[in-house]
């Protein structure tokens, strides 16, 4: 693991029922998710993983390069684990798929508002100059909508 990898991990702690806010990235920044297949796999995978009762799914948007995901922990797993979790499964399912090693996330405080801290996730493809508007983009959902 390299050292700014490991930083990521150092005071790392995992609540049940918090809320955080991950952004992950491909390795190298690789475009992987501009192919159609390889965004429903990461999409699918998110919702496995909500299904399978270790994380609600709040929103989440792929971007060409990188995932932010907003979700409230659940189940026995560790926010790492999770996190690995849906990286692995979806290396195995995409074509040309690698991870960045680590994560960034962020722990939401209760006074955070939820709703415009998914608007700021969902719009990530226009503030990227992807679209003009969230309308046009088709690799995102919020539990909102």
């Amino acid at each position: 693991m390299k050292a700014n990898a490991k930083n990521l991990l150092k005071g790392r702690f995992s609540s049940i029922n918090q809320i955080y806010h991950i952004t992950t990235a491909t390795k190298d920044r690789a475009p992987v998710f501009n192919k159609l297949k390889n965004a429903r796999v990461l999409i699918n995978t998110l919702n496995h993983i909500h299904k399978l009762d270790e994380a609600e799914t709040l929103c989440f948007v792929v971007m060409p390069d990188h995932l932010h995901w907003l979700l409230q922990l659940k189940g026995t797993r560790t926010l790492s684990e999770v996190v690995a979790s849906v990286k692995r499964y979806s290396s195995r399912h995409c074509d040309n798929l690698q991870w960045q090693t680590g994560f960034h996330d962020h722990a939401l405080r209760k006074e955070e508002d939820l709703k415009n801290i998914s608007r700021y996730i969902i719009t990530n493809p226009v503030r990227a100059g992807l679209v003009h508007s969230i309308k046009e983009y088709s690799h995102w959902d919020a539990i909102w909508l």
